[in-house]
């Protein structure tokens, strides 16, 4: 019984194991998701700090672009401030929608509404084999 029992766990193990280091992106969690579901985790990473799938959510080619300091940044330079905030959430009212699909491409807006300013991102998408991902942002406040 108790043979039977380590077995059966070490089993798992190895098999968990293998499924992490041979894991494919067939597997990725990102690779279904629809066009309205890759904005919300978007979101869900730039205003409630949630880090945990920028790599696949961003497009290799990824840029961000601030129109208040026109600056802009690659998906390195992105991700990495992502993950430096992480788990720091904003104190906004967030909304968002999809103004154009067609295709293999989609234009989102979404609106971060401040106590004394509000945030709106535009935001790109392209459909890949990778799934939807994120290929522009450009963010103004009006």
């Amino acid at each position: 019984m108790k043979t039977t029992i380590i077995s059966t766990i070490a089993t798992a193990l190895i098999l968990f194991a293998s499924s992490m280091a041979f894991g494919t992106d067939k597997n990725s969690p990102t690779k279904s998701m629809n066009a309205m579901r890759t904005i919300a985790m978007y979101l869900d990473a730039t205003a409630l700090g949630n880090a945990q799938f920028n790599e696949k959510l961003f497009a290799k080619d990824f840029e961000y672009y601030s129109t208040a300091n026109h600056s802009k940044h690659s998906k390195k330079n992105y991700t990495k401030f992502l993950k430096e905030n992480q788990g720091m959430q904003y104190d906004c009212k967030t909304t968002y929608e999809i103004l154009d699909e067609s295709g293999n491409s989609c234009i989102a807006k979404a609106t971060m509404e401040f106590e004394s300013f509000t945030r709106i991102d535009h935001i790109t998408l392209c459909h890949t084999k990778d799934g939807w991902q994120v290929s522009k942002v450009v963010t103004t406040y009006p």
